[in-house]
């Protein structure tokens, strides 16, 4: 292998910092790797050196070494501690670990541990219990700790073994070529122990499947789309490791009265030919009971009244809603004959002009428009 300077290796300076150093190696690592270089023969040798220079250089006591006496200083035949050829995932690991938030390729890993799946439960509301709040009952089917072995896996008074393949750190390393490739153990699956006298409660598991009755708060104002988490009441982790989080998810059902925009409610109120036009009073619902609409005289069909309050409260917090009532006239049918009489008469008493300006109106546009 070539015996240049190892500052000229990495193009550095001799007071060059650590950062300086680690930032040379990582770029010319990714530019001499074997594999990024497949058509240069010295790709792999110039690899080697870069690795070797910074391997000297990063560590205080062989680069005292170098400086003071070359490469003499650390020469491996001398006890100096060189390096050889070195394992391509340890580079990796040295180039990547900073990014992605992993350490060194050559370090040895635990088991690989971790919580319990989330699970997601629909809840099916009516619109009251929606807008005014509630508490309910709810079945979930579920993994829970296996009690007998203490969710451990293993027969009672027995306990899990070390991995004999990985030994008891989860993972394993494969050399593929040039490269070392750390991967979950194939024994175990990333464990690090193994049972070899199975509970025979949850079947060496350590859970068992279990359906639980939880009692949850449902907020006022909630709706369709928003949901309650309740932490630890998904499925319990494999090992007794934390289990994981429920979320209730709110389907809130249609409702025979009224529809819900948001905050506000909105509610069709059929009145009749002779209340709209000299007007009275007639009862609506609301939520928290019936409640006198005045209707004024000479009311059309489609006017909106709006009674202020009588709406949602919003769970996250703000003024409360309307109840609005959207006014629908409705035509009187199966009349009798006197009816019928009296309405013509009623009719030919009329003024169009006067008393339905609205059609007199717009049969003057529809006169227009064809001529």
């Amino acid at each position: 292998m070539s015996k240049r300077d190892y500052y000229e290796v990495l193009g550095v300076a001799k007071d060059a910092s650590d950062a300086e150093l680690k930032k040379a190696y990582r770029r010319l690592a990714m530019k001499h790797h074997p594999d990024r270089n497949p058509d240069d023969a010295k790709a792999e040798d110039k690899f080697k050196e870069v690795k070797e220079a910074y391997e000297i250089l990063s560590d205080a006591q062989k680069r005292g070494a170098y400086d003071q006496f070359g490469h003499a200083g650390v020469d491996p035949s001398a006890g100096g501690g060189g390096a050889g050829a070195g394992d391509f995932g340890d580079i990796f690991g040295d180039i990547f670990g900073d990014i992605f938030g992993g350490g060194g390729g050559g370090r040895r890993r635990g088991p690989q541990q971790s919580r319990g799946a989330d699970l997601s439960y629909t809840l099916d509301l009516k619109l009251e219990d929606a807008v005014k709040g509630t508490e309910v009952q709810i079945k979930v089917p579920t993994l829970v700790p296996c009690e007998p072995c203490d969710a451990s896996g293993a027969k009672p008074g027995t306990s899990p073994v070390e991995c004999s393949m990985c030994g008891g750190v989860g993972q394993v390393r494969m050399q593929q070529g040039f490269f070392s490739v750390q991967q979950t153990c194939p024994t175990c699956h990333g464990k690090g122990r193994m049972i070899s006298d199975p509970c025979t409660a949850c079947r060496g598991r350590g859970r068992i499947e279990e359906e639980k009755t939880l009692s949850v708060k449902i907020p006022a104002g909630v709706d369709t789309g928003d949901r309650i988490r309740l932490a630890g009441e998904g499925e319990a982790g494999a090992g007794g490791t934390p289990s994981g989080d429920l979320y209730v998810q709110m389907s809130v059902r249609d409702h025979s009265l009224f529809k819900r925009d948001g905050k506000h409610l909105y509610c069709d109120v059929p009145i009749s030919f002779s209340d709209a036009a000299v007007g009275g009073d007639i009862e609506v619902p609301t939520l928290d009971g019936r409640v006198k609409l005045k209707i004024p005289a000479e009311t059309q069909t489609g006017k909106l009244f709006r009674l202020r309050g009588k709406g949602v409260a919003p769970v996250r917090g703000g003024s409360t809603g309307d109840l609005i009532c959207h006014v629908v006239i409705e035509t009187p049918v199966h009349l009798n004959k006197k009816q019928k009489d009296l309405l013509r008469d009623f009719h030919d008493s009329l003024d169009e002009a006067k008393h339905a300006p609205k059609k007199q109106s717009w049969f003057d546009n529809v006169k227009t428009f064809f001529n």
